[in-house]
């Protein structure tokens, strides 16, 4: 059986820029490429933030794009689910940076709680240190 690994997601956001830097300081993730701005799809620009082994594809339009088209709908997904080692330690950096955790759960075999990011994106951080 031939094993898949997820590598990215793709959403569009506000401003590629300061969500990169959110994501950056609340996950100690990279900025493992970006483009100059104009250079991706429409005029936009795009950045993929995250480890080695996976990232998010920020993108934010620059042209007018097509009515409907997903690259112009801003936070079109349900949620981005993150694992983290420490909690506790990553819910206190989303209380420093301003945004609510909510929705809290201990569920087997996990913790979780939700936050909605610049953009109202909906991202579940979960631990399944115990």
């Amino acid at each position: 059986m031939a094993q898949a690994v997820l590598e990215h997601a793709n959403i569009t956001v506000t401003n590629v820029q300061k969500t990169a830097d959110m994501l950056c300081k609340l996950f100690d993730w990279k900025i493992r490429w970006a483009s100059e701005p104009g250079e991706s799809m429409d005029g936009g620009t795009s950045f993929h933030v995250g480890s080695d082994e996976s990232y998010l594809a920020l993108y934010t339009k620059g042209g007018k794009g097509n009515p409907g088209d997903t690259y112009t709908t801003i936070g079109g997904l349900n949620h981005i689910g993150v694992v983290v080692d420490d909690l506790d330690l990553i819910e206190g950096r989303v209380r420093e940076m301003g945004f609510v955790p909510n929705s809290h759960a201990d569920y087997e075999p996990g913790r979780r709680f939700y936050f909605d990011d610049l953009d109202g994106i909906e991202i579940e951080v979960v631990s399944y240190n115990t």
